[in-house]
């Protein structure tokens, strides 16, 4: 018996709805905050990919030599993507450039529960804009797309943190900006090694500090408040912030406060453990997790400013964000938040016999035309066995055609849920069918 390769999925309509759902929610909310939808081919040159992240990432993607003798992958993400269509035109584009993308991509990684190997991501990015007004803009993106599928700050929150900070901060252990993204890596993971494991990992980087480190490492991501956060940096700067902390304290300020004045600051977590382990980050980054702590990320993202330069492009800023359909979806099943499967036609047609199903089959066009949903049998069957099928259709109503209706060039109207029934002009059907409709 066929079946899906291992991490790809069958979407039958009931789960096709459901994702129609969610991609209605994203493309609807991106439109209110005035971003502007964008693609690209799902099959890219390999390199692109290699020259964001290096040749490690080669193992993670389903990557072959095309009949040109090309090395190609099936896109993984879509920021090197949107790097190369932004790049390559960004001197005509209007700033700030807002768009957003609604895609299928593709990792080749062990699937589990959260995880697939091919999975649908909106992805949102801000180009052109190197103050923290973009980035309060996509979080509150961000939050607005999750609270549009019934979620509340009582069931997931934001955790914010700050590359830059953690740069600065390794720094002050003489760890250049060259190596922090190696170390930065290596925090990220920290929950999930074991203590004696995480000491090995950072002990070639810190040396003789590492216990020092990993315990001031400790304080630093148990921090919730700005306030804490700006005693932990004088206290481990010799009692005076330098100007880069200064400054970067004063974004944290600007940030929270625009999204305090937006009334998102219900969903704010300050939280260093966040890092994202993608070393391409320069700025403030963020996840989206359920309040209950279960389950993986359902959002990420944050600040990228150096990736058009390190693709080949003249340098700007950028920040953006993905959600994916996989761990989202898990949570609404988890909350009971999706909405039920029903295929549900306007309308069903029934007819008494040849000569009325001939009408009917004439109508429904008309019908569909206008823009209504109509279903009807496509075999004559009984007149009985009719009503059982239009009800089994789920349609909100019946256009019965008998043989007295159809002398009078009329057709019998039944409303499913009420039982109410009407005669409507057939030469006039449409406009009648919409009156009754909005009434």
């Amino acid at each position: 018996m066929l079946k899906p390769l291992p991490g790809f999925r069958d979407f039958y309509p009931e789960q096709q709805s459901i994702l129609n759902h969610l991609f209605g929610i994203w493309k609807q909310t991106a439109h209110r905050f005035g971003f502007c939808e964008y693609n690209a081919p799902v099959l890219e040159p390999l390199e692109l990919f290699t020259q964001k992240s290096g040749e490690e990432i080669v193992s993670q993607l389903f990557t072959f030599e095309d009949q040109g003798g090309r090395p190609v992958a099936l896109r993984p993400e879509m920021t090197p993507l949107l790097g190369r269509m932004v790049g390559s035109q960004a001197n005509s584009l209007r700033r700030p450039i807002k768009w957003f993308n609604i895609g299928e991509h593709f990792r080749y990684e062990k699937p589990q529960k959260g995880r697939t190997r091919s999975f649908y991501q909106f992805n949102a990015d801000i180009l052109g804009e190197s103050g923290t007004g973009a980035d309060a803009e996509l979080i509150a993106l961000c939050i607005s797309t999750l609270t549009a599928t019934g979620l509340s700050e009582r069931e997931f929150c934001i955790r914010l943190s700050d590359r830059s900070l953690w740069i600065e901060y390794l720094a002050s252990f003489g760890i250049d900006s060259a190596v922090a993204p190696k170390l930065l890596s290596i925090i990220d993971k920290r929950a999930r090694l074991k203590p004696e494991a995480l000491f090995a990992q950072v002990q070639p980087f810190l040396k003789d500090q590492t216990e020092a480190f990993l315990a001031q490492v400790d304080v630093l991501t148990k921090i919730r408040s700005l306030q804490d956060l700006e005693n932990f940096f004088v206290k481990n700067s010799d009692e005076k912030l330098n100007d880069t902390l200064s400054h970067r304290l004063d974004d944290w300020r600007q940030l929270m406060g625009d999204l305090e004045s937006m009334a998102l600051g219900a969903f704010i977590r300050i939280d260093l453990e966040i890092v994202r382990g993608l070393a391409y980050y320069t700025g403030f980054v963020f996840e989206a997790f359920a309040i209950d702590g279960t389950g993986r990320a359902l959002a990420g993202g944050g600040r990228y400013d150096h990736l058009l330069s390190k693709l080949g492009y003249p340098g700007l800023p950028a920040c953006g964000f993905a959600i994916g359909d996989v761990t989202l979806t898990l949570l609404l099943a988890e909350k009971n938040r999706l909405p039920r499967y029903i295929q549900a036609a306007d309308v069903y047609m029934i007819a008494s016999g040849k000569e009325e199903r001939r009408a009917a089959l004439g109508d429904s066009a008309l019908l569909r035309q206008a823009g209504f949903s109509v279903e009807y049998p496509l075999k004559p069957v009984g007149f009985g066995k009719q009503f059982k099928l239009a009800g089994q259709s789920n349609a909100r109503f019946a256009l019965i055609y008998g043989t007295d209706e159809l002398a009078l060039q009329k057709v019998k109207l039944r409303n499913f849920s009420s039982g109410e029934e009407c005669l409507l002009s057939r030469d006039r059907l449409p406009e009648m069918f919409q009156s009754v409709l909005e009434s």
